[in-house]
C-alpha cells in the first residue's frame, strides 16, 4: 500500500495542479473544465494561447502503455511522482521500501525526460484514460478506457508541456491579451479593474490577485463570493476584500455577450481548510518560532513556508515581525520590502536577481509573506 494521504499531502497536491496548469500545452478550456468536472469535446476552443499557438504533438501511444503498466504494477496505489520514479529507474527510499526496483517496469521509460512522462499522465488524465483516487488525493488509477488501451493501443498523441524556466520571460501576447485564457476580452477588462484598485489602493497589482487567478475567473466566470473562493489563490478573505467588484464585473460581461457558464463551479478548498493551516495560524498567533513550528509538524523549513505562503496568498493575514526581528537585520529586511513594494511582480526568482548574494532565499521568502500579508491582507 502507498503511504497515507495527510492533509498536507492534500495541499501539496492542489499546488501542483495550479503549476500543472500554467505550464501545460493542452487547451485551457478543457483542461479547466476537467478540473471542474466537466468535459470539453471540441479539440480547439480557437480562444487561448496552446490553441491559437499550437505546438508540434509527438506519438505517445507506448508512452501511454508504459505508464498504465506502470501503474498497474504498483497496485493503483501511488502519485504521479512516484510513477515517473519507477519509470525513470530511480532508487528513492519510497521505491526501495515498497521493492519496486525488482518490478520489470522499472526504469523501463529511461529513454523519455520527467517533463515528458508529466505531459502523457496529465493529458491521459483528460483524455479519459487515467483518474484521481477521490479518497485518496491524487492517487492515479486506470480507467476502464484505459484498460482498453492497455489491450488495443490507438494513436495518443501530446504535446510537450512547457518549461518556462527555459523560456524568454518576454513572449509575444495572444491577440493583444493575456495568454492561458478561455476569454482574453474578460481577462483584459479583469487586468484593467486589478490596475484601476492597485493604484487606488496603492499597492502591486499582483497583491489584489495573481495572474492565475485572473485567468482562472476568465474561464469559470464566478459571479459571487461564494464561487470566487473556488478560484485558484482566492481564499475567503481575499475573496470578501477585493471581490465584489469583480464578480460584477463578470456578471455584467457574462450577461452582455449571453455567456453560458459551467454549470458546476465544486467547491475547491480542502487545502484552505486543513488542520495543519490552522495549527500554523494559531501558532503563529502565540509567536512561537517558525523553526520551531517546522520541526513539531515535520516539515522543511522550506515546506513550512509553502504552506504559510498559500496561507497569506489566500487572505488571511498574519503576522511574522517577531520571528523576523529575531532573525534579520531590520535594514536588510526594509531593502527586500521595499523592493516588493515597487516590482510588478513578486517571483522569487527576479528578486533573487534584483537584489543579488547579499540575501538568502528564506529571507526573501519570509519578507515577501510579510509584504503580502500587509499590503494584500
Amino acid at each position: 500500500m502507498g503511504k497515507p494521504v495527510s492533509e498536507k499531502d492534500v495541499s501539496d497536491e492542489l499546488l501542483k495542479e495550479t503549476e500543472a496548469y500554467a505550464e501545460s500545452s493542452v487547451c485551457r478550456r478543457k483542461s479547466l473544465l476537467h478540473y471542474f468536472g466537466e468535459t470539453y469535446t471540441e479539440e480547439n476552443c480557437k480562444n487561448c494561447d496552446n490553441c491559437l499557438n499550437p505546438k508540434k504533438q509527438v506519438e505517445a501511444k507506448d508512452s501511454l502503455c508504459a505508464v498504465i503498466e506502470t501503474i498497474m504494477a504498483v497496485k493503483e496505489n501511488f502519485k504521479s511522482d512516484y510513477i515517473i520514479d519507477v519509470l525513470l529507474g530511480k532508487e528513492t527510499s519510497e521505491v526501495l521500501a515498497h521493492r519496486h526496483e525488482e518490478l520489470e517496469v522499472f526504469g523501463s521509460g529511461e529513454g523519455e525526460d520527467e517533463k515528458m512522462w508529466n505531459a502523457v499522465i496529465r493529458q491521459a488524465l483528460i483524455a479519459g484514460y487515467l483518474s484521481k483516487d477521490v479518497e485518496n488525493y491524487g492517487l492515479l488509477k486506470v480507467t476502464a478506457a484505459g484498460s482498453k488501451f492497455l489491450k488495443k493501443p490507438v494513436s495518443f498523441k501530446v504535446v510537450e508541456d512547457t518549461d518556462f524556466d527555459e523560456e524568454e520571460e518576454d513572449e509575444a501576447p495572444v491577440r493583444g491579451s493575456g495568454s492561458c485564457v478561455v476569454d482574453p476580452a474578460l481577462y483584459s477588462m479583469l487586468k484593467d479593474l486589478r490596475k484601476k484598485m492597485s493604484k487606488k489602493l496603492d499597492v502591486p497589482p499582483y497583491v489584489i490577485f495573481q495572474d492565475p487567478s485572473l485567468e482562472a475567473m476568465a474561464t469559470t466566470y464566478p459571479v459571487t463570493l461564494e464561487e470566487l473562493q473556488n478560484i485558484p489563490g482566492v481564499g475567503a478573505g481575499k475573496a470578501k476584500r477585493y471581490g465584489q467588484e469583480f464578480c460584477v464585473l463578470i456578471k455584467k460581461h457574462c450577461e452582455e455577450n449571453e455567456i453560458e457558464r459551467p454549470e458546476d463551479l465544486r467547491v475547491r478548498t480542502v487545502a484552505n481548510k486543513s488542520k495543519i493551516k490552522v495549527s500554523i495560524i494559531q501558532a503563529i498567533d502565540r509567536k512561537v518560532a517558525l523553526d520551531d513550528i517546522a520541526l513539531s509538524k515535520g516539515l522543511e523549513f522550506g515546506e513550512l513556508l509553502d504552506e504559510v505562503e498559500a496561507i497569506v496568498y489566500s487572505g488571511t493575514r498574519l503576522n511574522i515581525d517577531y520571528f523576523l526581528e529575531e532573525i534579520m537585520d531590520e535594514d536588510h529586511m526594509l531593502d527586500i520590502y521595499d523592493y516588493f513594494k515597487e516590482s510588478t511582480t513578486d517571483k522569487l526568482d527576479d528578486a533573487m536577481d534584483e537584489l543579488g548574494d547579499d540575501y538568502t532565499e528564506d529571507e526573501i521568502r519570509l519578507v515577501r509573506i510579510k509584504f503580502i500579508s500587509e499590503m494584500a491582507n
